[in-house]
């Protein structure tokens, strides 16, 4: 049976960055492993999500409710699941999520007052592993880069690439309040939380957070950098 992992962060944490990583440590080790990415924009089962992210259900993030929007990106995962993966990462020993589920957990949490934090959890993790019977992820690591350096690397990265951003990457506050939410989801659902910064505010290298990741992998035996077979 496999184990899921979970890679999950703010716009420009490079969650993606470092899933690949991992994924090719894992491989090198020997190990069957596979990847798949949340939003699925192969996917005929995220047309929703793109319609969403592209302001043509709200200019805002809020303009669609933090339940309305959950069930869009679960929608999602199901479709690319059960017609793809669930078939592809049969054989796998690990499978490397770059966004899941838990990514709900932080972007649709931060729409909501406090006090209906935990049931909004409840729920979401109901629909999604109970009546969708998607896969639980064996361990979720939450990469933490402050929203002012997630706004930099956003920006930075638009201009580079002449791609427009998201609603969700537009938009300052919300980002903000999905940092606060992810910080919340994570202590309460024991999360593996990992800065993205040092104690003076630099940006760790992609070779410093990978050694956070394999430390936090191997402290739940579930792989150790030195493994070979």
């Amino acid at each position: 049976m496999y184990k899921l992992i979970a890679i999950e962060g703010l716009d420009g944490s490079g969650k993606e960055t470092q899933s690949i990583i991992l994924r090719d440590a894992l491989a090198a080790a020997g190990r069957r492993v596979g990847m798949m990415s949340f939003p699925d924009y192969d996917s005929p089962g995220s047309a929703p999500v793109k319609m969403y992210l592209a302001g043509k259900l709200g200019s805002r993030p809020d303009d669609v409710n933090a339940y309305a929007a959950s069930v869009l990106f679960a929608a999602d995962r199901l479709v690319s699941w059960k017609s793809r993966c669930e078939r592809e990462f049969a054989d796998c020993e690990f499978i490397i999520a770059n966004r899941y589920t838990t990514a709900n957990a932080y972007h649709q949490l931060s729409k909501l007052p406090r006090g209906e934090w935990d049931a909004f959890l409840d729920w979401l993790f109901e629909l999604e592993f109970e009546r969708m019977r998607l896969p639980r992820p064996d361990k979720v690591i939450c990469l933490l880069n402050p929203p002012e350096r997630s706004l930099e690397l956003i920006e930075r990265r638009s201009a580079e690439t002449g791609v427009k951003k998201d609603i969700h990457e537009a938009d300052a506050d919300y980002l903000r309040r999905c940092y606060e939410a992810a910080i919340y989801a994570g202590e309460r659902l024991g999360w593996t939380l990992i800065s993205c910064v040092d104690d003076g505010g630099a940006l760790l290298s992609r070779e410093a957070m990978h050694g956070k990741i394999t430390e936090a992998l191997a402290r739940d035996e579930l792989f150790a950098p030195e493994e070979r077979t």
